[in-house]
């Protein structure tokens, strides 16, 4: 069933229009990997999900529901949540007051907020040891790991991640991209950006984005088969 759906998406900036008609759905369960050059609208496309930027035209539909206006904090609470690119996490803070910020829309939830803080823990057991450690003085990878937990805070059924594997090493990079299988496996669905085609061996369903519209959609054996020099150059 799909819990995602994007019809005939037009989005700009200005004057200027960046997607052009793009249509897709995200399954709910899946790890799907929307993958492009750098300017080819795949962070337009998230920001769009997440009620950050405004459709010129189109529909973005979740859990059944059609998103309209809905403003990002009402997308939250709904279920959608943002890990941003460049991870943006509050450097004068703990590592724990960073990841409850990502639990504000639960917080009269105390419950919930433990579970989500001890799971994210789980995933990333590094940011366990340093709960106490202010953001600002982590590696980039642990600062990654620290914007992906915090955004699970609030227990999304969608996760959007934006550039996960930028300026990480592949070691770390594919640390990331492997904790999405145990998100997926605890219920939560994900949809990666990324330009690095390392992250294809975690997806179920990969997408393919150039100058804003999609050239290829590929699911399960399909994905560890693409040729990105025909996808990107129709070679």
């Amino acid at each position: 069933m799909s819990l995602l759906q994007l019809e005939d998406l037009v989005v700009g900036y200005g004057a200027f229009p960046v997607l052009h008609g793009v249509s897709f759905t995200v399954d709910e369960g899946e790890v799907c990997v929307l993958l492009g050059l750098n300017g080819a609208g795949k962070t337009t496309t998230v920001a769009t999900i997440a009620g950050l930027v405004r459709p010129w035209s189109g529909s973005v539909r979740f859990a059944g529901g059609e998103l309209g206006h809905k403003s990002p904090s009402a997308r939250v609470a709904s279920g959608i949540s943002l890990c941003p690119e460049g991870r943006r996490v509050f450097p004068g803070l703990t590592v724990q007051q960073n990841l409850k910020l990502g639990g504000w829309t639960r917080r009269k939830h105390s419950g919930i907020v433990r579970d989500q803080l001890a799971l994210v823990f789980d995933y990333f057991p590094r940011l366990a040891e340093r709960s106490g450690q202010l953001a600002g003085t982590l590696s980039g990878g642990e600062q990654q790991m620290l914007a992906v937990g915090r955004a699970l805070m609030s227990r999304p059924s969608l996760l959007l991640i934006d550039e996960a594997s930028l300026g990480l090493s592949p070691t770390v990079a594919r640390v990331v991209w492997e904790v999405t299988h145990r998100i997926k496996a605890d219920g939560t669905t994900v949809l990666m950006v990324e330009q690095n085609a390392g992250a294809l061996p975690y997806a179920d369903k990969a997408l393919i984005m150039e100058k804003g519209t999609l050239t290829y959609t590929g699911v399960g054996e399909q994905v560890q088969q693409i040729d990105l020099r025909e996808a990107y150059l129709g070679a």
